[in-house]
C-alpha cells in the first residue's frame, strides 16, 4: 500500500524572528481524551507539520496549502518545495496494513487567518495549531524527516530575501 501527501512549514516574521506553524495531533479519539481521569499520567506533546493525503487530480502545492488551511486555520502562499520524506508505518486502525509513504514538504509563507481556528470537524486529527519559534522547530518536532525541512527552511531563508511584510504577524496573533 501507498501513500502519496504533501505538506508545509509555513512561516512568518515577528519583531522577535521567525516563527512556523506546527501542530499538536490528536493521539487519541477526541471523547477518550475528553473524558481521561484527573491524576492520570498525562502525554507528552507532540508537535508535527501540517500535512494531508493528496486529492485525486490535485498538484502536490496545492494539496500542501489547503491542508495547511484545514488544520491550521492559515492561508499561505507557496514559496518553494523544501523536499521528500519517505517512510513507512503501519496502520493502527482497520487492516493494521503496512504503508509506504511520501510527502512533499514546501515552505509557504503565511498570507492571512488565525491559527487554530479551524472547522470542529478537523479536531478528529488536530489538537491545536500553534507558532513556535522556526528556530526551535527542529528540536520541538517529532519526526525527524519533519525536522529536516525545517532545517531547510531555515537554511532557505538565510539565503534567500522573503518579503518580511507579507507575514503580516499581527493578524495572525495567538
Amino acid at each position: 500500500m501507498r501513500e502519496i501527501s504533501a505538506g508545509g512549514v509555513v512561516v512568518r516574521y515577528t519583531p522577535d524572528g521567525w516563527e512556523m506553524a506546527a501542530i499538536e495531533p490528536q493521539r487519541e479519539p477526541a471523547a477518550t481524551i475528553r473524558s481521561r481521569k484527573v491524576g492520570k499520567k498525562s502525554q507528552k506533546m507532540l508537535l508535527a507539520l501540517p500535512k494531508g493525503l493528496i486529492d485525486a487530480g490535485e498538484k502536490p502545492q496545492h494539496a500542501a496549502v489547503r491542508e495547511v488551511f484545514e488544520e491550521t486555520g492559515l492561508q499561505a502562499q507557496l514559496v518553494t518545495k523544501l523536499g521528500d520524506t519517505k517512510y513507512t508505518y503501519v496502520r493502527t486502525w482497520g487492516d493494521r496494513e503496512r504503508v509506504f509513504k511520501i510527502v512533499s514538504f514546501y515552505l509557504l509563507s503565511y498570507a492571512s487567518g488565525q491559527i487554530d481556528v479551524i472547522d470542529e470537524k478537523m479536531r478528529i486529527e488536530v489538537k491545536r495549531a500553534l507558532w513556535i519559534p522556526l528556530e526551535e522547530g527542529a528540536r520541538r518536532l517529532a519526526y525527524r524527516g519533519e525536522k529536516q525541512m525545517v532545517a531547510k527552511a531555515l537554511e532557505y531563508l538565510k539565503n534567500h530575501a522573503l518579503e518580511t511584510e507579507t507575514t503580516n504577524f499581527t493578524e495572525g496573533k495567538t
